[in-house]
């Protein structure tokens, strides 16, 4: 039988905050949580924001007084909404107001006399233009007299057409948490959030991997935009346009693989399978795919799936920007009929909206096969049985929707169908659309979604987007996805597209249900949810997550109940480690993994034979294939 993958951890960062425990979701959600939950809500995003403090057993505001969670609430939850979710771009990113570029300017003698200024003997061009003659004046200065005319770059600045984004917390800098120097945002993001994950899980890594052979680990993650602030790609590209040098750890931070290296070399130490899967928009789930299907196969027992992205930069607005695919505070003043801007609803899937808004975000998710999973005592969240990958054929425009979005959701429902039922799809399903925010999406992906409705019977089927709240994070858009449908089977609640005010007319909707404010459905109330993802170029991908509750039904069956009640005793102390990891996050201790240089493996210590190779520092060894699929070619 094929093996489960089933979701034993999670977590990561984005503009709503922490993602393990669900707490990134309660935030999109906080209008609909009981007070006790929203007020531990909105302390830990004061904690994280540096709003408060916690010591001594308390939570602490600036002056050191006691402080409770509702008197946080009072006090500092007008601030944390604000500050937490799409808003206007904040300096520590860029002025949106001020963005630096550099401006041509050609200075011309006047009348025939030499234009001359001072420099340093040293800022002198290599070789001299013909048209400058250089005076020494002493051992360092020189006078330059210029003939003619010459072009120069002066700096200057200008507001820029897109001001808002999602990004992180306010006053979350991840680069803080660690001795991050010289990492990119991105790579940052990625130690970070792989920390979460890991410690959500609430079982020792080391006991994890004494469980497994070293090779039966795999991490698949990346980024689709590389690493592109001054650490990586985009300080490479800048150095000598700007008269600095290139650096040696620009060119290979840059890598759009190195989020999957950062996470084998400095949290994991793993020597498994990795790599990173590209698919523009939909690059998570194609790295999901590669997680399962390692998994299915036997590859691997345990699978780290995840991407970050930083793409708050000048560049990426610019680029975006250019193909008239962002949110521009022009466009959304035409749509909001006055001068005024409410940008935190930059993002408006589904309504009356102008392109879609760039967000930053860092989410992994830890895959175990079920046997495993039950073995070791996992808590289970999840399982994610199937993703499917389909391109669009020939096409005029390559950022153009196609008809593999219809091959992707299509088969993922029949899929689901076999395994939860007719009405587990049809009564106990809802969808996580892409929803990017673009005129040109909320048509193409309603009508496919409504088609796919009628062609399974599926009638008043609930719509989700999650981009309304945290924006288009590119590599781990789907992932933002994934994680709010855990929060879903968590809490029994969709939420609702609440930046709009109602859904735009040319939006297809005679099977859909498409709510502007949350929908309260009570636990375990959803079987199952579908996420859709459409990516320039045809990079369409569709996936479907079983709630934990199906899940254990299907366990149940495979494994006895018997080997089922072991289980759940087994899983009391998982419960109680991740719980206790999540009491000291809420407080900001977050006891980020970094483990730079330590723990290296000897290659020369080795244990080598025709068996097998034993790895220093794993207690299994790593066992050659006992079968060649081609065996029977040459017998």
């Amino acid at each position: 039988m094929s093996r489960l993958p089933v979701i034993v951890g999670f977590g990561g960062y984005n503009s709503a905050g922490r993602s393990s425990f669900h707490h990134g979701f309660r935030r999109m959600v906080i209008e609909s949580l009981d007070s006790e939950t929203r007020q531990q809500t909105l302390a830990g995003l004061a904690v994280m924001m540096r709003q408060v403090s916690y010591s001594e057993g308390a939570y602490r505001d600036a002056d050191g007084l006691i402080i409770t969670p509702a008197e946080i609430e009072q006090r500092f939850g007008a601030y944390i909404l604000e500050h937490t979710l799409i808003r206007r771009i904040e300096k520590q990113h860029l002025d949106v107001d001020a963005a630096h570029w550099q401006k041509s300017l050609v200075l011309d003698s006047v009348e025939g006399q030499p234009l001359s200024f001072v420099t340093s003997r040293k800022q002198l061009p290599e070789p001299l233009p013909p048209t400058w003659t250089v005076e020494p004046l002493d051992r360092n200065q020189v006078r330059v007299f210029l003939q003619g005319s010459c072009e120069v770059k002066v700096d200057s600045y200008r507001p820029l057409p897109v001001k808002s984004a999602g990004q992180l917390p306010t006053g979350f800098e991840p680069g803080e948490l660690y001795n991050s120097r010289f990492h990119p945002r991105g790579l940052q993001m990625t130690i970070v959030g792989m920390t979460d994950a890991l410690r959500s899980i609430g079982i020792d890594w080391e006991r994890i991997t004494a469980s497994v052979a070293p090779d039966e680990i795999a991490v698949y993650a990346g980024s689709i935009m590389s690493q592109l602030d001054e650490n990586g790609y985009g300080g490479l590209m800048q150095a000598r346009l700007k008269g600095g040098r290139v650096t040696s750890k620009q060119l290979p931070l840059g890598l759009n693989t190195m989020p999957a290296d950062f996470i084998n070399a400095y949290v994991l130490g793993s020597v498994g399978s990795t790599g990173a899967m590209s698919g523009a928009c939909a690059t998570f789930l194609y790295n999901l795919q590669k997680g399962i299907d390692a998994i299915q196969s036997g590859r691997a027992r345990v699978a780290v799936v995840g991407n970050s992205e930083a793409p708050i930069t000048v560049e990426c607005i610019d680029g975006y920007g250019a193909m008239s695919a962002l949110a521009t505070e022009e466009g959304l003043r035409h749509i909001e009929g006055r001068d005024e801007v409410d940008f935190r609803r930059a993002s408006r899937p589904f309504g009356e909206n102008c392109g879609f808004t760039l967000a930053e975000s860092c989410q992994f998710v830890v895959l175990m096969d079920d046997a495993l999973a039950l073995e070791l005592g996992a808590d289970i969240h999840g399982a994610t049985p199937e993703v499917f990958v389909n391109a669009d054929g020939f096409k005029r425009s390559i950022s153009a929707p196609g008809p593999g979005n219809y091959l992707t959701l299509a088969k993922a429902v029949a899929s689901a169908m076999q395994l939860v039922g007719e009405d587990g799809v049809r009564q106990r399903s809802f969808v996580h659309a892409h929803g990017s925010s673009t005129p040109a999406n909320r048509v193409t992906e309603s009508e496919l979604i409504d088609r796919i409705a009628a062609a399974f019977g599926i009638q008043d089927w609930p719509v989700a987007a999650v981009k309304a709240y945290v924006g288009h994070s590119l590599a781990p858009a789907s992932a933002d996805q994934l994680v709010a449908a855990l929060g879903t089977f968590k809490y029994g609640i969709i939420p609702g597209i609440k930046t709009i005010d109602r859904v735009a007319d040319d939006v297809h909707q005679q099977r859909l249900r498409i709510a502007t404010r949350d929908l309260q459905l009570g636990e375990q109330a959803m079987d199952v949810c579908f996420l859709n993802s459409k990516g320039f170029g045809g990079n369409n991908a569709s996936a479907y997550v079983l709630a934990p509750h199906v899940v254990e039904r299907m366990l149940r069956k495979r494994h006895g109940e018997a080997a089922f009640a072991a289980y759940q005793e087994r899983r009391e102390a998982t419960r109680a480690a991740a719980s206790a990891y999540d009491q000291q996050a809420l407080r900001g201790q977050l006891d980020v993994l970094y483990r730079f240089g330590e723990e290296m493996i000897d290659e020369h210590a080795l244990q080598i034979d025709d068996q097998g190779v034993q790895v220093p520092g794993f207690a299994l060894p790593v066992r050659y294939s006992a079968e060649n699929p081609y065996r029977d070619m040459v017998e």
